[in-house]
């Protein structure tokens, strides 16, 4: 048979792959991974921070970088692979996604089912999550922004400014303050000296009620009850009180802010807007 080379087979082919293309894309669901919870959580992602996965490693096709826009850091890695090199006792494909979190959170959280010593990362400010639905799509996303809360960059230039929270059940930060204005705080992100702490005081109040600032951070500091635990503190000075419900949760809902859960970067807009208001 004689062998078709001319432009017209080549145009015929290069129509039929834009046919196929056009009902792959039309008539089918396409799916970057493997399981249902790994591609709902790629989903999630994408509509929380508008990242798509990132696949790098050819050798590793199915490996996926999740990767903060404007500063170009990871917060998360989806992975499939033998279970039993999570657990010898176990075999079976999965897919597992690894983010960063606070070493004293890691430590506890390894306690449950679900988590395991991070995979290929570091393993002190890692943690590897199983993607088999043992933990809820909600719970992982809340983890998520924690480790995504490492990659922002500081947009206010001349400092980094925080949203902490407090919990006025267990620590009455206003007798503290009568007695000092210096206090200490839970240091669990990478704070540094004159950033700026808004503390979020919850329930009752719901509300931003005051502004420090850092004077000395990393002092080590051993303590433990049923409701907190600390291994390191920061030293912070007050600096401005606000009144209860001035900066409440719903006023803070305006700029993005849904959930004070940890630490966590005080947007630019919010920031200016505190800056403007009669403190």
């Amino acid at each position: 048979m004689e062998k078709n080379t001319g432009s017209f087979t080549s145009k015929v082919k290069e129509e039929f792959k834009n046919l196929l293309k056009d009902i792959r894309n039309n008539c089918f669901t396409i799916e970057d991974f493997i399981y249902e919870q790994s591609n709902r959580i790629a989903k999630a992602i994408k509509e929380k921070y508008g990242d798509s996965p990132e696949f790098e490693w050819g050798k590793f096709p199915l490996y996926a970088t999740f990767r903060n826009k404007d500063s170009k850091k990871w917060y998360g890695i989806i992975m499939n692979l033998d279970k039993n090199k999570l657990d010898e006792k176990a075999t079976g494909e999965v897919e597992i996604i690894d983010i960063k979190l606070d070493p004293d959170e890691i430590k506890d959280l390894l306690k449950l089912n679900g988590f395991y010593p991070a995979y290929h990362m570091n393993k002190k400010s890692w943690i590897t999550i199983i993607l088999d639905n043992t933990i809820s799509d909600e719970n992982i996303m809340k983890l998520i922004e924690k480790s995504h809360s490492y990659t922002v960059i500081n947009k206010n230039n001349a400092k980094n400014e925080w949203i902490v929270p407090a919990n006025p059940k267990y620590f009455d930060i206003e007798k503290a303050l009568k007695e000092n204005n210096t206090i200490i705080w839970k240091q669990s992100t990478d704070v540094k000296i004159n950033d700026i702490i808004y503390l979020y005081v919850a329930q009752p109040y719901s509300s931003i009620m005051y502004k420090f600032k850092v004077k000395k951070v990393n002092i080590p500091y051993e303590y433990k009850d049923e409701n907190l635990k600390m291994q390191k503190v920061m030293k912070i000075d007050l600096i401005t009180r606000y009144e209860k419900g001035k900066l409440s949760f719903n006023k803070l809902k305006d700029f993005g802010i849904n959930a004070i859960r940890s630490p966590r970067y005080m947007p630019l807009e919010l920031s200016e807007y505190i800056n403007k208001i009669k403190e």
